[in-house]
């Protein structure tokens, strides 16, 4: 493999043998690619390339996005160090996770699959290499991993557990290659479906049971359906997707999870007999605002600085954020990148910056509305309600207002449903906690040039998008409406979630 084998077969255990070297507590994270010397034998040429550019397209800008440095390429990997775990373990999570994008139309054989360990430890520096047992861990630990697959050392778990959120599954204690103490290891499992396959088997079974019981019940109703005079079954199968109607008072209670939908009059009145391909969806119920001019930001934060004058036009946004019920019909159509699996009033959750505007967009075309992400200035204008205090009920923090770790509630696994808390002044629930927010603008460090009239910053780099609420593994200080942050733009994340807004 290069650099790196003469790096593990010893070579890099003890430092050059010259004067006094720099050391440094760091998170090291080594990659490397599975299969390497099978994809060169096959295509030498073009195994470079392809490597070449993932370095130059992804794993540098990921490692310097997230704070890290990257110490050097080896051909078929790469060695960063970090001073943060989170920003270590959240950059091998963001590379793992696109990789899978870029592999998703290729055959298996031809996948560049990286196996990446992150480990914590004391270490030297120097200008083009790093050494000592810290970066030695690390690579141990990438040799066990699939390809695919974070692999962690405990000295890392012990200081993200509770700060990245993601599941874990303990690999124990493993012995390895010129460390004296046994090194314990950690799977990371960054997103809710590969926690799911960690169950135990008693759940399992129950689960299989479950889905047999349903396929039996599917196949009597498919030929049920399939029974019936032609256009019979159409009609039955049409009506369950018609959409709601929408509440009449901006403090109404919560969504029925069991109510039957109703046809949307305004839908109705356009199509009063509607084609398979044309069938009213589900639309968010959306509040009006009237629009204004507020400043915008604080001095909380360096991110939420300079406050600004924002004057804002008329517009509609979600009174809750989209759920999984609104979104499971997007992927029924084929049109969302995947079913989600919770209550159907609950927010949904684990999407990307992408996914939310794919759900937009699909929104736009079923219904010829321009739906659409919110703004950042429209998303924080509709969050203060027509407040400036540093909550929107207030300056001191209250319970009973808001889904956060500290808000009042015991934590939760995961969102309440949508609704659960008081609405503001304008009649938005969860504008703060519950479910972290993307809206439309890319992210920018401060608001030094942000646009003024209330419209999505959409310019520089776009590679991540605005955060804004918090979500409900998130503390009180994200709950601010005027709390933001950043991530990229095509990973999922299991507290991620999103709103719609609609043009007048």
């Amino acid at each position: 493999m290069g650099e790196i084998r003469n790096f593990r077969s010893g070579n890099h255990d003890e430092p050059p043998p010259h004067g006094s070297m720099p050391r440094r507590l760091a998170a090291i994270i080594v990659g490397d690619i599975a299969s390497y010397s099978r994809l060169m034998q096959a295509d030498e040429e073009g195994t470079h390339l392809r490597v070449k550019r993932i370095e130059r397209d992804l794993i540098q800008p990921s490692i310097i996005e997230h704070h890290g440095a990257l110490v050097k390429t080896t051909g078929d990997g790469f060695i960063a160090i970090f001073d943060s775990p989170v920003e270590a373990v959240r950059c091998s999570i963001v590379i793992q996770q696109n990789l899978v994008g870029r592999n998703a139309s290729l055959p298996k054989e031809t996948r560049i699959e990286y196996r990446i360990g992150v480990n914590l430890g004391d270490v030297i520096v120097e200008p083009d290499d790093v050494y000592g047992d810290g970066v030695n861990i690390a690579t141990r630990i990438e040799g066990i991993a699939d390809p695919g697959q974070v692999y962690i050392s405990g000295a890392i778990y012990e200081q993200i557990k509770h700060k990245v959120v993601c599941g874990y599954e303990s690999l124990g204690d493993r012995k390895v290659k010129n460390i004296t103490d046994p090194v314990r290891v950690y799977r990371v499992l960054p997103d809710a479906d590969a926690v799911g396959k960690t169950r135990g088997r008693r759940e399992n079974t129950l689960i299989f049971l479950l889905g047999v019981t349903l396929l039996v019940i599917a196949s009597g109703v498919l030929w049920y359906l399939l029974a019936q005079p032609h256009g019979k079954g159409t009609e039955q199968a049409a009506a369950p997707t018609a959409a709601p109607v929408a509440s009449p008072s901006p403090q109404s209670q919560p969504r029925d999870a069991a109510q039957a939908p109703q046809p949307s009059p305004s839908l109705a009145a356009s199509s009063p007999s509607p084609s398979p391909s044309a069938i009213p969806v589900r639309e968010p119920e959306m509040i009006a605002i009237r629009g204004g001019s507020f400043a915008m930001g604080s001095n909380d934060d360096a991110t939420e600085r300079p406050i600004h004058q924002v004057a804002i036009k008329p517009f509609s946004i979600g009174k809750y954020p989209v759920t999984v019920r609104e979104w499971n019909e997007c992927a029924a159509a084929k049109v969302c990148g995947f079913v989600a699996a919770g209550k159907d009033d609950a927010p949904i959750s684990n999407v990307s910056w992408a996914d939310a505007r794919q759900y937009a967009a699909y929104l736009a075309e079923m219904t010829k509305k321009p739906y659409r992400l919110p703004s950042e200035a429209e998303w924080e204008y509709a969050a203060r309600g027509g407040t400036q205090t540093k909550y929107w009920w207030g300056d001191k923090l209250q319970p009973g207002m808001a889904g956060c770790k500290d808000c009042g509630d015991l934590a939760a696994e995961q969102p309440a449903k949508v609704g659960s808390f008081k609405p503001n002044p304008f009649g938005l629930h969860d504008m703060g906690g519950g479910i972290d927010q993307w809206v439309e603008d890319c992210w920018h460090k401060t608001y030094q040039g942000a646009p003024a009239d209330g419209s999505a910053w959409s310019s520089g780099d776009c590679t991540s998008h605005v955060l804004r609420s918090g979500s409900w593994k998130n503390d009180s200080r994200y709950v601010r409406p005027s709390n933001r942050d950043g991530y990229d733009t095509n990973v999922r994340y299991p507290t991620h979630g999103f709103r719609v807004a609609l043009s007048p």
